[in-house]
């Protein structure tokens, strides 16, 4: 969804606007299946901790943003976070 937004020019192209609203779509029905099997906060704290780093990770891909140590460094820290919290929930 990011990129389709990124590529989308103020939603004046339609190829790329489409694209970002099915994705929007898409990611809240995904959202919404994973709310079954996890709590609200837990649920939403992952996903936009995978979309988060996604988007950078796809920044770095493909725009060529800067890709720093710091920044590793934070990206993996998330990362440790989304995979702390989802197996926090079966801990319990």
């Amino acid at each position: 969804m990011g990129l389709s937004l990124k590529l989308n020019a103020g939603w004046t192209k339609p190829g790329p606007s489409i694209i970002a609203v099915m994705a929007g779509l898409g990611s809240i029905y995904l959202l919404a299946l994973a709310l079954r099997a996890l709590p609200m906060g837990m649920a939403y704290a992952i996903w936009t901790g995978i979309g988060t780093i996604g988007l950078v990770l796809v920044g770095v891909l493909v725009f060529q943003d800067e890709m720093n140590w710091t920044r590793a460094c934070f990206l993996g820290l998330a990362f440790i976070g989304i995979v702390g919290l989802r197996f926090s929930e079966a801990a319990t």
